[in-house]
C-alpha cells in the first residue's frame, strides 16, 4: 500500500507532497474532507507501534485544551486523533510495510530515499 494522509489546507503538506512528487500509485487522503478510519488509525498504529507517536503536540487545540498538563495514555491519543483531524501528526506517509510520520527534514528524508528503492 501507497498512502498519503494529510492537509489539502496545510502549506507545509503541499510543499512536502510537491517536493517528493509522488507516482499516482499513492492515494492521497486529505482527513479533513475524509476523516481518517478506526480501521486506518489502528493500520498506522500497528506500523508505528505507538498512538502517542501519530499524535501531533503542536496543534493549536492541543494547547487550547491544556493536554499538555494531562497524563495522556495510549487510548487517549487515539480518543483525541479520531475526534478531530488536527491532533494526527501530518503528513503520515505509508510505503508498503514503512510509515513516516510527520514534516521534519530527516523523515522527509526517508521518504524519499525509500521512494527510490522501489
Amino acid at each position: 500500500m501507497k498512502k498519503v494522509y494529510y492537509l489539502k489546507t496545510c502549506n507545509t503538506c503541499t510543499r512536502i507532497l510537491k517536493e517528493l512528487n509522488l507516482s499516482s500509485e499513492f492515494i492521497l487522503q486529505d482527513i479533513k474532507t475524509n476523516p481518517i478510519t478506526v480501521k486506518q488509525l489502528e493500520e498506522m498504529h500497528a506500523l508505528s507501534g505507538s498512538y502517542e507517536a501519530l499524535f501531533s503536540k503542536r496543534s493549536k487545540l492541543y494547547k487550547e485544551m491544556d493536554l499538555k498538563n494531562q497524563k495522556l495514555e495510549e487510548r487517549d491519543y487515539k480518543h483525541y486523533i479520531l475526534e478531530h483531524y488536527t491532533f494526527l501528526s501530518r503528513p503520515v506517509i505509508i510505503i508498503d510495510d514503512s510509515i513516516f510520520i510527520g514534516n521534519s527534514k530527516k523523515t522527509v528524508e526517508a521518504v524519499k530515499s525509500k521512494i527510490s528503492t522501489i
